[in-house]
Parts: structure tokens; sequence; C-alpha cells
């Protein structure tokens, strides 16, 4: 077992800072006392389970990896140093293979002998597909995509069935017995359209002769059931659904509100320090989905690197895998502080480039010390600094994956209904801007008449109510107002 680098978490960041400021070097014989401190973890949704505050994501070098770096040390490593959360996906070129080179070397293939089934068992593995539907034999529909790196996969269960041949078979479709992923999460939803196919066989009658959405497919794999006819085994290989999102808030609300099944359990999404600058996920999405009870996983902390040396558009070479440290002027440190800070996150996924028997050149470790954080520790002037000193990148245009920007939006649907001598007014949630919303406004002629607090929607079927005697004139208007002042 390699000597882990236990200095403590504050004197780290301020050591790593200096280096990455060249302001210091260390001494020849330089040591870390041998036990690395126990990672802090946090609750993983609604899920019985705890997830490290900062977990191994699946692209950076084990995706595309440069030529003088070995992506299985880096999941070794992660799990050295107490990693519990591990991402991978489908879509991501051979990082689902290098997962396979280093679970065999922990024996953690079941097939192993002997099989390290108290390790497995202690760590959340995920998977995703960017399959919409749930068996194969679709036809194509606008706005709806529907893709995979196999060669042979026409829905959401071949890519299921793949990522366990990948990762703990023989990587041409077959697996061992007690091969499973606790998550596949159903990636990157990009419209409404993508969401009325996944959710086609639930909001619709299931005819199993018929094509249906991923979502009624994943549940027979993840209970043992057959009403699909896609699990004629009564396989149980999945122990949790979810979703993830980099760009359209409105359509990730829309998923998780349509989702009267509980089905979902867990978002990964898109947040980091220029989140404010676009339509962002902080005030919208993510609120509604810490409600519902999903474990919510960060990512693009960094902006796909585009914080550092890349221009803002994703990945697709080893050259554009960032190899070091933060910078300078941008510790990596703060970004990943200003993501865990909010108690809403409870694990942040991040691509590591490049690792080190120097601990202060080594961006796992520094990123573990960095995840090391409570809730809540980051001051509102703490996080104003960064958000300030982040903006100015590029002009504030880091955040390629995520819709413009927008001003806070008036409640949406908004129904007037009389009934029993009262008038029941009912809205869907606005949209918020930079500024969380604060509550609702109802008025009648120009005057205030009653006031809603806002609150996260977390169902379609439960919309803002409020209820007055009953209004047979007069203009009605219900606004958005939020904490600026600002209303719409």
């Amino acid at each position: 077992m390699k000597k882990k680098y236990p200095i403590s978490r504050r004197d780290f960041i301020k050591l790593s800072g200096a280096v990455a400021a060249g302001a210091i070097f260390f001494p020849l014989g330089v040591c870390f006392s041998d036990k690395a401190p126990a990672p802090l973890v946090r609750d993983f949704g609604r899920m019985k389970t705890k997830v490290t505050t900062v977990g191994l994501g699946g692209q950076a070098s084990i995706q595309w990896t440069p030529d003088d770096v070995d992506p299985v040390s880096i999941i070794l490593k992660a799990f050295e140093l107490g990693v519990n959360y591990f991402d991978t996906s489908n879509m991501y070129g051979p990082s689902q293979l290098n997962y396979h080179k280093a679970f065999e070397n922990l024996n953690l293939l079941p097939d192993s002998k002997p099989y390290n089934r108290k390790l497995r068992e202690s760590f959340t593995l995920t998977s995703k597909t960017l399959m919409r539907w749930g068996k194969p034999g679709w036809t194509p529909v606008e706005n709806v995509r529907n893709a995979s790196n196999g060669n042979d996969v026409q829905c959401a269960i071949d890519d299921l069935k793949r990522s366990l041949s990948q990762i703990f078979g023989d990587g041409k479709g077959n697996y061992p017995e007690g091969s499973y992923l606790d998550l596949l999460l159903v990636h990157s939803i990009t419209s409404f359209e993508e969401v009325d196919v996944l959710y086609k066989g639930l909001e619709t009658p299931l005819n199993p002769d018929e094509n249906f959405g991923a979502l009624v497919a994943l549940r027979d794999y993840r209970d043992g059931t057959n009403m699909t006819g896609t699990n004629p085994k009564n396989e149980k290989l999945i122990k949790h659904i979810g979703f993830s999102g980099h760009n359209n808030p409105p359509a990730m609300i829309d998923m998780i509100q349509r989702d009267e099944f509980d089905l979902l359990d867990a978002m990964l999404v898109s947040i980091n320090s220029n989140d404010k600058l676009y339509f962002n996920m902080s005030n919208n999405v993510i609120p509604i989905a810490k409600a519902k009870g999903l474990g919510i996983i960060g990512m693009k902390v960094f902006a796909d690197a585009a914080m550092y040396h890349k221009e803002p558009r994703f990945s697709k070479t080893p050259a554009d895998v960032y190899c070091k440290v933060g910078s300078p002027t941008l510790p990596s440190n703060e970004l990943i502080e200003y993501v865990l800070s909010s108690p809403d996150i409870d694990t942040l996924i991040i691509g590591i480039g490049h690792i080190d028997e120097d601990p202060l050149k080594c961006q796992l470790t520094q990123n573990y010390y960095a995840a090391q954080i409570l809730p809540d520790t980051l001051s509102i002037a703490d996080r104003f600094r960064i958000e300030e000193k982040t903006a100015k990148i590029r002009n504030g245009r880091t955040n390629f994956f995520q819709l413009d920007k927008i001003d806070l939006t008036s409640p949406r649907d908004i129904k007037r209904e009389n009934f029993n001598g009262k008038t029941k007014i009912s809205w869907h949630t606005a949209y918020a801007a930079a500024a969380p919303i604060s509550h609702y406004e109802i008025l009648v002629d120009n005057k205030v008449i009653g006031k809603v607090k806002h609150k996260p929607q977390i169902r379609k079927s439960s919309p803002f109510v409020f209820e007055t005697e009953e209004l047979n004139t007069g203009n009605l208007i219900v606004y958005a107002v939020d904490e600026a002042g600002n209303k719409a």
C-alpha cells in the first residue's frame, strides 16, 4: 500500500496555493503522516447510503488518456484515498474498460477468486445511457437523441448490459452473475420531447407489443420484474435510476415534476461559480430536486477546463485534458469549495488528468483535500468574491453547456376557477434569475389581495394555489417576486 499524504486540510490548501503560484519548493525528505484523514461524507438524497464529497469523474484521462498517463492508476488512487463515488458512461470511449482493469486489480469482478464483496458494497458505481427508448424498433422523433458508443446498442437496456459487460465481464456482451450498477442515469436531458419519450409506458398505458420509454424498462431491471417483456430472466441489474442535465432547466424540472412514481433517486447537474451568469441551475432545478429527495451530484466545476486552458467546448482529445493543479490566479480548491459549500450538493465528480507521488502536484489528492468542506463553510462574501473572479474569465462565457441567462419569469399556466362561493387561483413555478424566488403576489385591479410563499414545486399535479372570496370581475395578475425585489 502506497503512503497517503494526510496533512491537515487547512495546511494542505495553504501549501497547494503557494505551489500553484510558484512560491515554494519542498526540500528532499519532506514527509507527511502515513494515515490520511477519513473523507467527509454526505447523505445521498433519500437513498440509504452516504457518498464522499468528491467522486471520480469518468472522463478526462480515463476517457482521453495522454500517452504519459495510466488511467487505471487514477482509479486505484481514488480507492486508496477513500473516494466512494465513481462515474462512467456508455458515451465515454474506453472509460468503462479502464474501470474493468482497475476492478480486476481490486478483485471487484464477481467471478474473481476471491471476490471482494465487502469492498464492492462500500462504493457507488454510476454509468449512463443516452438512449431514450426502452426497446429496439423505435421511430425517430424530432429533438429526441438516441446514441451510444456500442455498435449493437438499440435501446437503454442494451446500454445497461453493455456497461455491465465492459466493467465486469468480457466486453462482448457477457457479464458474470452478481454484476450490478448502483445507479444508472438517463444522460443529458435537453428537451421536453425527450422527457415525453422517457415517460411513455408510465404516463400512458403500457403495451409490451409497442415501444415505451427507458424509465419503465429500467424499472423492470431495478425491481426484477418483467412488465415490459424486456426482462424475461427477472434480473436485478441496477439499484437506482436517475438522470443528468447540462443546459435546460425547464426540461430538467419537467423530468422531476412528472415523476409521480418515485422512480428517480438522483440527478447529475452542471454547477459552478459562473452558474448565475446563465439560465441557472442553482435557483431552479437544484432546489426542486433536493425537495423531491434526489441525491444530487455536481459536475463541470471547472467548466470542462474552460476556466483554465481550453476554449469553451466539450473536450474531444487528450490535448484537451488539463493536467495542472489550478493556476496561479485561480486555485482549483476555490472552485471546489464554492460548489460544496452548498448544502444541496451531495457529491462532486471531477475528471482527473494527472496524478503524482508528490501530493502538491497531484490533481486527485488536491481535489480530495479541497472537498473536505462542510456545508455553508464559505460566507456570502467569500462566494461573491469567487463569482466576481470567475465572471472575468473569458468574459463570463465559460459555461458553453448552459442556456443563456434569463430574467425572472412570470408564473406559468395561471388558472382561475369559481366554486362554492370561492375563487381558486393556481399556477406553476416561475423561473428564477440570479436571485431566488421569494413569493408570489396576487393582485386584482392592481390591489394586492394575497401572497403565497415560494417553495420548490416537486410535482406537476401540485401547483401553487391561492383561494379567496368569489371574484366575478376584476383584472387578475399573479406576480413572481424574487429576493432582490424584482417582479415578473
